[in-house]
């Protein structure tokens, strides 16, 4: 038997296990699946689902994992413990420091993976100073093309405005952007929720998220959010108002692009 279905078998039987251990808990405190549900914001066909193993009424084993934690905190157990017991499979990667370097017959394709978004990292870095760097230049040399006598004026109240902004305080031409406007989506999380996160193309982050984090994410195109617990998520993109990214326990994701008015 292969080691994917020898994990399988041991999923489906750990599932079994919990899920009973739930059941009779939630039947000990005579609550019922509707009552947990608006407890815990995950449907209740899923909390069904999780007291009777049905593995395959469930999405990934990351979210699952999740699941069992809040089911369990709200029977007042302990939720991170049980649902430890629950394999996922091992998601981390070791991953060596770039500069270490490595024997030929132990580079890997993930290695020479990683090497590459390094590298790339690094490129669009330089690119946004250089470009940043020839923006000052342009402005610079506006400024200095005005008439010799508001020459000496204008230096004194010389100011760097934003390019898609009218330079009528030193009678400058305006600048249009040459490069679209940054995405930034902040995230607080109300609930505990699995969160991934790809910034133009670039995965910038993926895991477990505890209730009350915030975090913000940049990007220059296009930035996707996928949650495990929606509901639990409160997204800001670009300075409006924080909105939920989708219903409690429901898988969720969404894509936030640049303005197009300024590309």
């Amino acid at each position: 038997m292969s080691s994917t279905s020898l994990l399988e078998q041991h999923r489906d039987e750990t599932l079994a296990e919990l899920g009973k251990q739930l059941r009779l808990k939630r039947q000990e405190q005579a609550l019922s699946l509707e009552n947990l549900a608006a407890k815990t914001r995950i449907q209740q066909r899923m909390l069904q689902a999780l007291e009777e193993g049905e593995l395959d009424e469930l999405p990934e084993p990351i979210y699952i994992q999740g699941f069992i934690k809040q089911y369990a905190e709200a029977l007042g157990l302990n939720g991170a413990e049980l649902s430890r017991n629950f394999p996922i499979g091992d998601r981390r990667l070791r991953i060596k420091p770039v500069w270490q370097k490595l024997p030929t017959a132990q580079l890997r394709p993930i290695h020479l993976y990683l090497i590459y978004i390094f590298v790339i990292i690094c490129a669009v870095n330089a690119l946004s100073r250089m470009l940043s760097r020839s923006e000052l230049q342009v402005s610079s040399s506006q400024l200095q093309s005005q008439s010799q006598p508001a020459a000496s004026s204008a230096a004194k109240r010389e100011q760097i405005l934003p390019n898609h902004l009218e330079a009528k305080a030193v009678g400058a031409t305006p600048n249009v952007a040459s490069h679209p406007k940054p995405v930034q989506v902040k995230v607080t999380l109300k609930a505990d929720s699995w969160i991934r996160v790809v910034a133009d193309g670039t995965l910038l982050f993926e895991g477990l998220l505890p209730q009350g984090t915030r975090r913000t994410w940049v990007a220059q195109q296009q930035l996707k959010v996928r949650a495990g617990n929606a509901g639990g998520v409160l997204v800001t993109f670009n300075q409006e108002q924080a909105k939920e990214l989708g219903n409690p326990g429901e898988v969720q994701e969404v894509i936030f692009v640049a303005d197009p008015r300024f590309q």
